[in-house]
């Protein structure tokens, strides 16, 4: 039979055992916390020390060609190196045709002027 006294006993072993699970798992889940932060300065680490090896490889501004890939002062030029010109003429000379799909009109729609409702 429960009697108060193993009650009280009961509840102090659940207690004392919730307690010490806590803290175990509280160390468990700061040592987790403590290996990915190191983890993480020793990714950066690596990474600042990289960048720093890359720019250090950069030439200077004095080094560095000034030859202008900007073709804006002359359009000749400009045009003479467009990546993607966007017309074309074909061999036959039927390049609109081919250009549009096949549902394009052949002519434009014209809406009838006047009163609609009559």
């Amino acid at each position: 039979m429960n009697t108060i006294r193993s009650t009280w006993i009961g509840w102090g072993a659940l207690i004392v055992a919730g307690g010490g699970a806590y803290v175990f798992a509280k160390r468990s889940v700061n040592a987790d916390k403590k290996a990915r932060h190191e983890e993480e300065m020793k990714r950066r680490r690596l990474k600042d020390a990289l960048d720093v090896e890359f720019y250090a490889k950069l030439p200077s501004p004095k080094q560095v060609h000034t030859k202008p890939h900007d073709h804006a002062h002359s359009p000749s030029t400009e045009a003479s190196h467009d990546p993607a010109p966007t017309e074309r003429p074909l061999e036959n000379g039927s390049h609109k045709a081919q250009e549009e799909g096949n549902y394009v009109a052949a002519k434009p729609y014209k809406s009838k002027k006047g009163d609609r409702f009559s």
